[in-house]
């Protein structure tokens, strides 16, 4: 039986339904993951390219038995599964699936950057991981994700309380 792995999912919309699109990634991350907890949802300005709609992220706990390379092989194949096509770099999108961490890897390859290339420098997933994971720490730079969220602005970054 292979050992589990803890990972960290960024999840986010800005097009369509955006709760239902988030609702369904997360509840069609099994059987290749098993949920364990999520973020609360947050309304986000966009990142990168700012002239586009708000999003909505969370962030989910989740435990995997795949390797990070067939995990971000499932998610891409889901968000294509959910509509998801090919559009600008940090542009509008269907749906947004990241691994943002995987255990204590650290991993710099073409494909798969871990932890995720961006990850402390981003108010709307480090306030969600925040939430579920504060005292995580970042394998790369040796701080807790409470002190990195900390660091950033939360600008815009508005918390929702509908249950998701």
């Amino acid at each position: 039986m292979s050992a589990l792995h803890n990972v960290y999912l960024g999840l986010g919309a800005n097009l369509g339904e955006r709760l239902a699109t988030l609702r369904a990634a997360r509840d069609r991350l099994a059987p290749a993951a098993t949920v364990v907890r999520c973020s609360s949802l947050y309304e986000t300005p966009p990142w990168g390219v700012t002239d586009q709609p708000a999003f909505l992220n969370a962030v989910c706990h989740a435990q995997t038995a795949l390797s990070a390379f067939e995990l971000l092989a499932f998610l891409k194949d889901l968000e294509v599964d959910l509509g998801r096509t090919a559009t600008t770099r940090w542009g509008p999108r269907l749906i947004d699936l990241d691994i943002l961490l995987y255990d204590d890897l650290q991993l710099d390859t073409p494909t798969l950057t871990i932890p995720h290339l961006h990850l402390h420098e981003r108010a709307f997933v480090l306030i969600p991981l925040g939430e579920i994971a504060p005292d995580l720490q970042h394998p790369g730079l040796g701080r807790s994700i409470a002190e990195l969220a900390g660091s950033v602005s939360t600008e815009g970054l508005q918390r929702l309380e509908e249950r998701w």
